[in-house]
C-alpha cells in the first residue's frame, strides 16, 4: 500500500536532473539557462574550434576562449553560459554527475551528452594543471565521466 505523501512517480521514470543549473532562471532575462551548442553539423565544428583554440580558465574556475575572433560569435556566448554557469566544477558536484550518470536509465538527451563532455574536458584540464593526490583525484573523475559517455555510447 503506498502511503498517502509518497510520490505516484519513482525516480525511475523520472530521472535525477543531471545538469539542475541549466533549469535555473537567468538573472538578466526570464529565460532558463538552457542553450545547447550542437544544433548541425557547423555548430559541432565550431564547438571543436572552441576546444582546439586555447582556453583560459583563471583563478575562478572561470573559462573563455582566448581567440578574439571565436569568442565573440554568438555560440561562443552560449559555450561561456554552459562552461561557466552549468557544468559542475568542483570534485563533489562532478562525482554527484558521474553517480546520477552511473544509473541513469536511458539514453542521455543530446545537451546532456554536450554538457558531460565539456564536463570531462575541465576535468582533464584540472588534472594536466594539479598535482600528487589532487591530480589523482581529478584524473579519477575523467576516467569515471569517460565510463559514463561510453556506457552511453554502447
Amino acid at each position: 500500500v503506498r502511503h498517502p505523501m509518497e510520490p505516484l512517480f519513482s525516480h525511475c521514470y523520472f530521472p535525477a536532473m543531471l545538469f539542475p543549473a541549466a533549469q535555473r532562471f537567468k538573472r538578466s532575462s526570464a529565460a532558463f539557462l538552457n542553450p545547447v551548442l550542437q544544433n548541425s553539423l557547423e555548430d559541432v565544428v565550431l564547438l571543436y574550434e572552441f576546444l582546439l583554440a586555447e582556453l583560459d580558465i583563471d583563478k575562478g574556475q572561470r573559462i573563455s576562449i582566448k581567440d578574439e575572433e571565436l569568442a565573440s560569435l554568438r555560440k561562443a556566448a552560449e559555450f561561456d553560459t554552459i562552461c561557466n554557469e552549468i557544468i559542475p566544477k568542483s570534485i563533489t558536484e562532478i562525482r554527484r554527475l558521474t553517480s546520477r550518470l552511473s544509473s541513469y536509465p536511458t539514453v542521455l538527451k543530446k545537451e546532456d551528452f554536450e554538457r558531460t563532455v565539456l564536463t570531462m574536458v575541465y576535468t582533464a584540464y584540472r588534472a594536466a594543471q594539479s598535482q600528487g593526490h589532487q591530480k589523482d583525484t581529478w584524473a579519477e573523475s575523467f576516467v569515471n565521466l569517460y565510463k559514463a559517455l561510453k556506457h552511453d555510447l554502447m
